[in-house]
C-alpha cells in the first residue's frame, strides 16, 4: 500500500513520526507548509494523511465530510475508530478526539478506486501556497505574519455520484477569503471528475491565523523561500 512507508502500526494503533508525515507532505501532496517539516517547533501531522488513513482503514463513501479538531504531533498512538456506520474517529489513548468523519451512502472497498481517489484529492489539497492563498490574501489586503506562517486545516466534505472511478481528478471552481480580525477563513470549491465527466463536488476550509497587513517584498520572500525549498527537496529525493 503507498500509505505504508508514512506510518507504523502497532498492535491498534497508529503512529506518524515527524520523518513520514513531513515525506508524505512533500513526497505526496506537494506541500511545504512549514508546520509540517520534521524538525519545526510547531509541527503537525498533515490532515490529508490523516484523510488518507481514514480513507485506506474504512473505504471510500459517496458522501463524507471531515471536520479537524485538533493539530496531531508527532508519535502521538492514534486510534482509528469506527463509532457506528456513519461515523468515524481518530483519538488518542486519553480520548482527544484529531478527526472526526461523518461518512453516508454507498462505499468501496477497492483498492485501486480509493488510492487513484486519495492521490488525486492530496495532490490538489496541498496546492493552497502560494496558487491559492497568495492571490486570496493579496486582493483583501491581508497576509499570514511572514516570520511564522500558520495555516490549519478546518473541514473538508464531497458528494460523489457513483464510486467506479477509473481516472479521477480534482479541479478548483471557486474560491474565497473571510477576514475577521486576525483571523481569516478560507473556502475552496472543488468539483471532481472520472475520464472528463463531472461526478461529484466538494469544499475545503482552511484557517489562516495571525493575519497582518499585505506586503508585497515580504511575500515576496515567502515564495521564493517556498520554491527554494521544494527544489532543495526534489534534488535530494
Amino acid at each position: 500500500m503507498f500509505l505504508d512507508p508514512y506510518h507504523t502500526r502497532t498492535a491498534s494503533r497508529v503512529r506518524i513520526s515527524a520523518r513520514q508525515a513531513s515525506d508524505f507532505a512533500k513526497r505526496v501532496a506537494g506541500d511545504f507548509n512549514p508546520i509540517h517539516d520534521a524538525d519545526a517547533r510547531r509541527f503537525c501531522v498533515p490532515g490529508d494523511l490523516l484523510f488518507a488513513l481514514v480513507l485506506s482503514r474504512f473505504g471510500l463513501s459517496r458522501h463524507m465530510d471531515f471536520r479537524f479538531r485538533s493539530m496531531v504531533g508527532a508519535e502521538v498512538p492514534l486510534r482509528l475508530e469506527a463509532l457506528d456506520d456513519a461515523h468515524i474517529e481518530v483519538s488518542d489513548d486519553d480520548g482527544k478526539r484529531y478527526l472526526e468523519v461523518a461518512r453516508r451512502g454507498e462505499h468501496t472497498a477497492d483498492a485501486g478506486v480509493i488510492e487513484a481517489f486519495t492521490r488525486r484529492y492530496v495532490a490538489f489539497s496541498g496546492r493552497n501556497f502560494p496558487h491559492v492563498l497568495k492571490p486570496l490574501m493579496e486582493a483583501e489586503g491581508v497576509m499570514f505574519n511572514p516570520r511564522r506562517p500558520l495555516v490549519v486545516y478546518d473541514s473538508m466534505g464531497f458528494s460523489l455520484e457513483r464510486l467506479d472511478l477509473e481516472r479521477p481528478a480534482l479541479e478548483l471552481v471557486d474560491s474565497s477569503l473571510a477576514v475577521n480580525g486576525k483571523r481569516g477563513d478560507v473556502r475552496l470549491e472543488f468539483r471532481i471528475t472520472d475520464a472528463g465527466e463531472t461526478v461529484g463536488s466538494g469544499t475545503k476550509k482552511l484557517v489562516v491565523s495571525g493575519l497582518c497587513d499585505y506586503d508585497p517584498a515580504a511575500m515576496e520572500e515567502v515564495v521564493t523561500e517556498f520554491y527554494r525549498l521544494k527544489a532543495a527537496y526534489e534534488a535530494g529525493v
